[in-house]
């Protein structure tokens, strides 16, 4: 029996190219413009690659990432590799066809949550940074599993040094307000107010996908946790107080202008063209 042909790596920093079997094409030909993190969430990181690369477990990713910074291409950036499950981001559902999945080799909060060592997060950077050139993939689409399915998934967590990452030009991030200034409503579970309204707009505003109700349900709590969890990791307690709001303001505020100043870009290279 022959074995199945290795494609050749997409990037310098692979080391090792493990073909997996769980992938197919991406839904209309869409091009990728979505880099998602996971983490593992196994205690062996040789078990969690045989299954990503293991028909039967019906899961893959495209790339993982050891504890060493050895990273192992399993799905060619062009494929719909099956990592992100039931999730959602600016409107989208199919999240698999429009993402770039990366597993980070961590036993996650099921078995004794571990720091990302230094240089794991090194390999991480220079594989999303090589990713991002090659989809002109924009920051604020270098997600969390948890940003896209906070109801279900709480990776890579709130140990994940994501402003490590964006220090090196890779993701979206604004340095969190501190806890406990500005004082302002605490809003949580059970709450109904416009002010639950306008959180939940502004939340829907950034990409996740939340009702506008008004009444700060479960959904907006796990919503809420998500975000956290990415951007104010110092207390994740699910509860939308000052800290919480005035960071998603900022994160707001600043995409508005880098997409602001990159549509004055493209305005200047048409004038000029």
């Amino acid at each position: 029996m022959s074995r199945r042909p290795a494609f050749a790596a997409e990037s310098v920093v692979v080391a090792e190219v493990r073909p997996s079997p769980n992938h197919g094409e991406r839904k209309d030909g869409r091009r990728p413009d979505m880099i998602l993190l996971h983490y593992t969430g196994m205690p062996d990181t040789s078990e969690a690659l045989e299954r990503l690369c293991t028909p039967a477990s019906e899961v893959s990713a495209h790339y993982l990432v050891a504890e060493d910074g050895r990273i192992v291409q399993m799905v060619q950036e062009s494929r719909r590799a099956w990592h992100a499950g039931v999730a959602s981001w600016a409107g989208e559902t199919d999240i698999n066809s429009c993402s770039i999945g990366i597993e980070i080799a961590n036993p996650g909060h099921d078995y004794g949550y571990a720091d990302f060592p230094k240089r794991q997060i090194a390999a991480v950077t220079a594989l999303c940074r090589g990713i991002a050139t090659r989809h002109a993939i924009a920051p604020p689409r270098v997600l969390a599993h948890s940003d896209v399915a906070p109801s279900r998934k709480q990776d890579p967590g709130e140990k994940f040094p994501w402003r490590t990452l964006y220090d090196s030009g890779v993701g979206h991030w604004v340095p969190p307000a501190r806890i406990g200034k500005g004082g302002g409503a605490v809003l949580g579970l059970g709450d109904r107010s416009e002010a639950v309204a306008a959180l939940q707009e502004a939340l829907n505003q950034y990409g996740y996908g939340l009702t506008v109700s008004g009444t700060y349900d479960s959904a907006t709590q796990d919503v809420v946790t998500a975000f956290q969890r990415h951007f104010r990791q110092e207390r994740i307690d699910g509860i939308a107080d000052e800290s919480t709001r005035a960071t998603l303001r900022e994160l707001l505020a600043q995409r508005g202008r880098v997409k602001s100043i990159a549509a004055r870009a493209r305005e200047f290279g048409r004038l000029a063209s």
